[in-house]
């Protein structure tokens, strides 16, 4: 892995920062948290600056529609617009991180010419309908049930923590197609069109108190057959490629994230007097050094799945493992710096939401549970428990 920068990825970020610096201020005031219906408009709205100015799907592969950009522009992109403040996917993250990255690599040439245009312009949100009711941390013991009839599967059952489903247009669905083969194998993936008769969405209220998940209710629901990504039945080995791609490069703008993050608690913590706490200090240092290892990290799964042939390896388990512990522990550390000063910062209360945020990520995208058993068994080749 090659950490310097060519003249070319130079040129690159400077363009990159002057078009931030001219475009962002011209954005218009972003909508509620609860006004689902705005924050769509909004997240949109700027996928569409983006694909005009030829920086939406940076680093997907030319056949897909995106630049084929090298990892080291997308890590330039994703550090730039983060500093600068940029918005993030938002709503439209499933369509740009999982189930786009997805059809990109498993789809047909009609499929990646329907559905990838519409992501990179900002047409169309996607949502996730994997986790279920019963299902727990065994994604692969699902039960909703697609028969097939004719050209159509005919699906019944339901879903949770479902991604933005409220504003979805599209879903990635999996389903059951073989209710007797090995569980494993007789899953296939689906993109469901989520105004279809028969589906029924019912937002979730989370800790925070926003309604960015919801259930979804599937009663005789048709999708065309065509709508399959992957053959039938093989959609456990599909479902893998969507979960390396969301354990392994959709979190990289978030380490730059919360790298600002920390520095805005260092500033904070000179400023309120925590600074002379030694035991802070080390805390403060140790995070710093975590968070520059994980970014690394990130460079080296980037690189990487660029190597792989645009699909990240498990590489991604190691990264969200840590991530999502330190993570929690750095909204630790900001509660600790900020104390009974911290309504003296205006960014108190969202610095609070990223704390309550915090907490779900040793769960989302497969529990550290579930991330410790494929370390285990496909990185350090430790036997499988019973």
């Amino acid at each position: 892995m090659d950490l310097t920068y060519t003249e070319e990825e130079q040129e690159f970020r400077a363009r990159l920062r002057e078009w931030l610096g001219k475009t962002l201020p011209e954005l218009p005031a972003r909508p509620s948290p609860d006004d689902w219906p705005g924050r769509r408009a909004y997240d949109l709205g700027w996928q569409r600056r983006l694909y005009e100015a030829g920086y939406a799907g940076l680093h997907w592969p030319l056949d897909a529609g995106g630049r084929g950009a090298t990892p080291t522009q997308h890590l330039i992109f994703l550090e730039e617009t983060e500093r600068a403040g940029a918005p993030y996917v938002g709503a439209n993250f499933v369509g740009l991180l999982h189930a786009g990255p997805t059809i990109a690599a498993e789809g047909t040439a009609e499929q990646r010419a329907r559905w990838l245009p519409p992501v990179l312009r900002g047409d169309e949100v996607w949502c996730q309908g994997f986790s279920e009711p019963d299902a727990g941390s065994d994604l692969a013991s699902l039960r909703t049930k697609a028969v097939r009839e004719g050209d159509e599967y005919v699906i019944t059952g339901s879903k949770i923590w479902t991604s933005h489903a409220e504003v979805a247009d599209w879903c990635e669905l999996l389903v059951r197609t073989d209710a007797d083969a090995p569980k494993h194998r007789g899953i296939s993936w689906l993109a469901m069109p989520m105004d279809a008769p028969g589906v029924t969405v019912r937002p979730l209220r989370t800790l925070a108190g926003s309604t960015e998940f919801a259930e979804m209710f599937l009663d005789e629901v048709r999708v065309p057959v065509g709508n399959r990504v992957g053959a039938e039945n093989d959609g456990w080995r599909v479902t893998m490629v969507t979960l390396s791609f969301e354990r392994g490069t959709a979190f990289v703008g978030e380490v730059v994230a919360c790298r600002r993050t920390l520095a805005a608690l260092a500033r904070t913590a000179r400023a309120n007097g925590r600074w002379d706490d030694p035991v802070l200090r080390r805390r403060l240092g140790r995070l710093h050094g975590e968070f520059g290892a994980l970014w690394r990290l990130t460079q080296w799964n980037v690189s990487e799945s660029t190597r792989s042939g645009g699909v990240p390896g498990v590489g991604g388990s190691v990264f969200k493992l840590r991530y999502s512990h330190a993570r929690q522990e750095l909204y630790d550390a900001a509660a600790e710096v900020l104390g009974a000063a911290g309504g003296a910062l205006s960014l108190e209360e969202e610095w609070t939401l990223d704390r309550l945020s915090s907490l779900s990520y040793t769960i989302a995208a497969g529990t550290s549970q579930i991330q410790r058993n494929i370390v285990a068994e496909r990185i350090l080749g430790l036997p499988k428990g019973r």
